[in-house]
């Protein structure tokens, strides 16, 4: 049965800014792994018939320095304020079962960490985005405008291979901190994007 969603995306990185894996994941990161949380704000969405709006997800990644090698370890978490059904069916989107954009990285994936329910409260105003899961995860981004830049718009990645889109913008930690599913890190780069939509 076909499915979709839209909503925000955001994500953090323990990278530099800028993040040269989303130029291409087969540039090395900054250090030695690539660790990142990829967040998903769901405004609205249906998935084998289940209203899956309101709710949100995200991905803990610890992947190797080259992302493209493979062996991805991925946890994910669910608000806990999403019911058993509507669980049920993201877990199904993104861990890549129903098709579409999560399938296309199954490929990379070494290690499903398993799924979490947790407390998630999702920020986003303008230029700002942050995120905060229970007590493992406290993440808080800004757009990054080019210095001279009169017009104020954030610089962005055009022409990327990324699963929320092709044009992402440019953001830099402000505060990051993920502990969760065994991976630890403190961020540096990051990227958003105010209109991913998905399908399968």
């Amino acid at each position: 049965m076909p499915w979709n969603l839209e909503g925000t995306y955001f994500e953090s990185c323990n990278c530099h800014v800028p993040c040269p894996c989303i130029a291409s994941m087969a540039l090395p990161a900054d250090l030695e792994h690539c660790t990142v949380l990829l967040a998903f704000n769901i405004a609205s969405g249906d998935v084998d018939g289940v209203d899956v709006g309101g709710t949100g997800a995200a991905l803990v990644v610890d992947a190797p320095q080259h992302m493209n090698e493979g062996g991805w370890k991925v946890g994910l978490y669910l608000s806990d304020s999403a019911s058993d059904e509507q669980s049920d069916a993201l877990t199904k989107v993104f861990s890549g079962q129903l098709g579409g954009p999560p399938a296309a990285l199954a490929p990379l994936l070494g290690e499903f960490l398993g799924v979490e329910r947790a407390p998630m409260e999702f920020h986003e105003d303008g230029r700002a985005h942050s995120l905060k899961i229970g007590d493992s995860v406290d993440v808080e981004l800004e757009d990054l405008v080019s210095w001279g830049a009169e017009d104020g718009r954030p610089v962005q990645y055009t022409n990327v291979f990324h699963p929320t889109g092709s044009t992402l913008t440019m953001s830099e930690a402000k505060s990051v901190k993920v502990d969760g599913f065994g991976i630890a890190y403190e961020g540096r780069g990051g990227a958003s994007n105010p209109n991913f939509a998905w399908s399968g």
